[in-house]
């Protein structure tokens, strides 16, 4: 804003030592104050004596200010309202420019590189992978909304025993059964044969810890070889590291099977990444990176050949097995180099469970301790688990909520909902696309709405309500607009024109307020890697319209011209909540 501009001109010319750049920007105006905006002179203080003088000197200039209506200075702060030209001209008069400033300088922009989705090719994606899709889609779209160059990869684990379970229990019961010759998605096929296998496991055990009490104390992965199945699994394992061409074949089509039905859940949920990376296919790396770091003194050999990493601490991480095989660390070493070769990125992300907070940690200490220099740039997007009402899922017993299954509770409740609002009279398909969007909305904005970090229950029913703090609230504010332009319309109102001298009104002005500051509270959101601030911005401003409906009619205004620009105001709302919600990946209906 001008007045901000002529106001550090003005200290400038008082001070001499008050610096070139601007140190003043406006915030909001705390709750039971007087005024649009806030001014914290703190900041100021040591260039114009202490906090009070400094508040007082601001407060001098801005209260002969034509841009200014009002002043005051509250200790070391300075609140001021605007003239309602002014104050308008900086939000909803100019959405263009609103909407096209929101991003970061130029020279703050990076390119950022961020993992996400991680499923396994033995079972299809549960809540736990919609929580983590849902984080790591929205955080590359809100990058990529302040300006960042946004990377989106996914790292496939498609080996291993846990594969080779699927791969043993289709050999034992699956009668040539295909997705086509069942009916069934393919990595809903493959995960029930998962769970056949662990049933034929439990039952294994059972009977072996029957036989030889002296086992009854163990748990299942240490009895795992002592069954006949987990010996057969293992062997499989065996197979496939040595390239058997029977037990390649058949993970080749297990898989097939999968990442077809990957696709399905990825398309559903608006996903596209840039690359998937295959386990398959980085599981050998980092050896070469680990024989290195030991010449130079990163890692040391334990008496037992082990190649360890001493991180303080953190503990003694093993890099190198001692016959010389990987852990899982020493094919993370190599893939994230991998990655680095790949994209160049000035920032790697991982989307992956708060379990894994440890690895990362030693993950990314030594990667600095290799010497890569842009191993300072590495961070862990760390999430809490997401439990049901009714308790926590438990893949291996079936009891998971899958993503395909879950997605369509959604959308038939969202269809329940729309009914009872007077959309039982819509045709079929454009009720089906409108619960898509508002069921997949909530879904989403749920599990947004919290610090990733906080461990969440999800309620589908309550996601879906219409009033609080849900998706579906946001959207309907958003529709409501929508439906306002459309009568307008009708009227030949068009909002084009405006008097914005005409809205006074506590409640028109606190819209604009929350308006002007969309573009700080998206920056402030990718800043801090979390899309809750974001979610919290939208819920903030739809309460606040719909305060203003309840207080200022639209299309009953007074007169035209007042009609006129509260359309426009709620118009500039609209923009802003479908920007938004399309930043955090949630589609926007024209009607609910």
């Amino acid at each position: 804003m001008k007045f901000l501009t002529d106001l550090e001109n003005f200290l400038r010319s008082k001070f001499a030592a008050y610096p070139a750049a601007p140190t003043l920007a406006l915030e909001p105006c705390p709750a039971g104050q007087e005024g649009d905006f806030t001014l914290n002179c703190f900041k100021i203080a040591r260039f114009c004596g202490n906090p009070a003088a400094a508040a007082q000197t601001v407060a001098e200039f801005l209260g002969s200010h034509s841009a200014v209506e009002k002043v005051s200075a509250v200790k070391a702060f300075v609140n001021l309202t605007l003239k309602p030209a002014e104050l308008y001209a900086a939000s909803a008069a100019d959405m263009a420019t609103l909407l096209a400033n929101v991003g970061l300088p130029a020279d703050e922009r990076k390119r950022v590189l961020i993992e996400f989705s991680a499923p396994n090719t033995n079972k299809p994606q549960h809540l736990g992978h919609v929580r983590n899709n849902t984080l790591g889609m929205a955080l590359a779209a809100l990058l990529k909304r302040v300006g960042h160059d946004v990377i989106e990869v996914n790292l496939v684990n498609d080996r291993g025993i846990h594969i080779c379970k699927s791969m043993t229990s289709y050999q034992i019961a699956g009668e040539g059964k295909t997705p086509e010759s069942t009916g069934i998605k393919g990595d809903h096929l493959v995960g029930n044969f998962y769970v056949e296998y662990n049933k034929m496991l439990s039952a294994e055990i059972a009977e072996l810890k029957a036989a030889r009490p002296e086992l009854a104390d163990k748990d299942s992965d240490e009895l795992f070889l002592e069954t006949a199945l987990g010996k057969r699994t293992q062997t499989m394992l065996q197979q496939w590291e040595a390239n058997d061409p029977d037990v390649r074949a058949l993970w080749k089509m297990m898989n097939s099977w999968v990442f077809a039905g990957f696709a399905e859940t990825y398309k559903r949920m608006g996903i596209e990444f840039d690359h998937t990376y295959l386990e398959s296919e980085t599981y050998l790396l980092g050896k070469d990176i680990i024989a290195s770091g030991l010449e130079r003194g990163v890692f040391t050999k334990r008496e037992d050949g082990a190649v360890i990493c001493d991180l303080g601490k953190m503990g003694k991480k093993v890099v190198l097995r001692s016959d010389g095989t990987s852990v899982y660390i020493t094919q993370d070493i190599g893939t994230t180099q991998l990655k680095y070769n790949d994209y160049k990125p000035q920032k790697m992300v991982w989307v992956v469970g708060d379990e894994q907070n440890l690895h990362f940690q030693m993950l990314f200490e030594i990667m600095k301790r290799l010497g890569f220099e842009w191993a300072k740039d590495l961070f862990h997007l760390s999430y809490g688990m997401v439990n049901l009402p009714n308790g926590r899922m438990k893949s291996r017993e079936g009891t998971v909520v899958d993503a395909d299954d879950l997605f369509d509770e959604m959308a038939a409740l969202a269809a329940d909902a729309c009914k009872e609002r007077g959309g039982e009279d819509l045709p079929a398909d454009e009720l089906k696309k409108r619960s898509e969007i508002i069921g997949l909305g909530a879904l989403k904005f749920m599990l947004l709405k919290f610090n990733a970090k906080t461990t969440i229950t999800f309620d589908p029913a309550a996601s879906l309500k219409f009033e609080g703090d849900t998706g579906p609230y946001v959207q309907y504010v958003a529709a409501r607009i929508s439906s306002i332009e459309r009568k307008a319309a009708e009227r030949g109102l068009t909002g084009n024109a405006v008097n914005w001298e005409l809205l006074d009104s506590v409640y028109e002005r606190e819209l604009a307020v929350k308006l002007y500051f969309y573009g700080a509270a998206l920056r402030q959101a990718a800043e801090r890697n979390d899309c809750s601030g974001l979610v919290e911005y939208l819920l903030d401003l739809s309460k606040a319209f719909n305060r203003f409906y309840r207080e200022c009619p639209v299309l009953a205004a007074d007169n035209e011209a007042l009609a006129s620009a509260r359309l426009a105001l709620a118009s500039a709302v609209r923009q802003v909540i479908a920007d938004g919600l399309n930043t955090l990946t949630i589609g926007v209906p024209e009607a609910m």
